[in-house]
């Protein structure tokens, strides 16, 4: 962005794409966004987003006007390494000169403890090797960024564990970002030209899951979730200290006890 407007091609209007358009559109920035029906491109155009219809596990349509931009941004939950494929083969001829990749901090071990971006990873998931197709891709500049689990409006974490619903490990650490602090990073990287990096979005803190969860329900009046405990648990905390050295970021949420939704 650099403080000077561009075109951003948004993949997914979802939970968190359709907040983040409508932030990026504010800012003054030309936004196209993607959505998989007909009927939600209606609902968008009527919201004043320019909107387009791409599903990459059917055949692509109307890619080649979406791709009329300067920046990608990749959030969407399919994990079909054929149509990321596919689409991959579009955006090489296509305008477009950075693609950011939304991923999930799920590529890290649940095993691995400490999750940096600089860590070997010991499996070879379907995630990262989806990661990789655009990371190593010599036609543009990628940066992915990998969120920690999501919370703000409707996801408050008080209601995650209602219904019955048992935490399987409760000693295991609990890793969030809220929706702002995705929304703010994202543009964040966006704005100081941070390409071919990977980065963590987590928030600060990381208590257990036996004790998060059931002070959250409890903030909300809901009852305590019922939790199990293993004598061998495992975990991970993922790390953020990147995002802060070199973006000079700062959390608006970094106490996930303190979130609003």
């Amino acid at each position: 962005m650099n403080n000077t407007t561009s075109t951003i091609s948004i993949l997914g209007s979802g939970w968190l794409g359709l907040p983040l358009a409508k932030s990026l559109q504010q800012d003054g920035q030309q936004i196209r966004l993607s959505t998989r029906s007909l009927e939600k491109a209606k609902q968008l155009s009527e919201q004043n987003l320019k909107s387009y219809v791409v599903d990459i596990e059917k055949e692509l349509t109307n890619v080649p006007d979406f791709l009329q931009a300067d920046t990608l941004i990749i959030n969407i939950t399919s994990k079909q390494l054929s149509g990321y494929q596919a689409l991959l083969t579009e955006i090489e001829n296509s305008p477009i000169q950075h693609v950011l990749f939304i991923s999930s901090t799920s590529v890290y071990g649940n095993d691995q403890g400490l999750c940096k971006e600089s860590d070997s990873l010991t499996q070879e998931t379907n995630l990262r090797c989806i990661e990789k197709l655009f990371t190593d891709s010599p036609n543009f500049e990628c940066s992915v960024i990998r969120f920690a689990g999501l919370i703000g409006p409707k996801r408050h974490p008080g209601r995650f564990f209602t219904n019955g619903k048992s935490i399987k490990d409760g000693h295991a650490k609990v890793n969030l970002i809220h929706q702002l602090d995705c929304i703010k990073l994202i543009k964040t990287v966006i704005k100081q030209g941070a390409w071919g990096e990977i980065f963590n979005g987590c928030a600060d803190n990381h208590p257990s899951k036996s004790a998060y969860y059931s002070t959250m329900a409890k903030s909300l009046g809901y009852p305590e979730p019922s939790c199990q405990f293993s004598d061998n648990a495992v975990s991970k905390v993922v790390c953020n200290e990147k995002v802060k050295a070199q973006l000079n970021y700062q959390f608006i949420f970094p106490d996930i006890y303190k979130v609003t939704c």
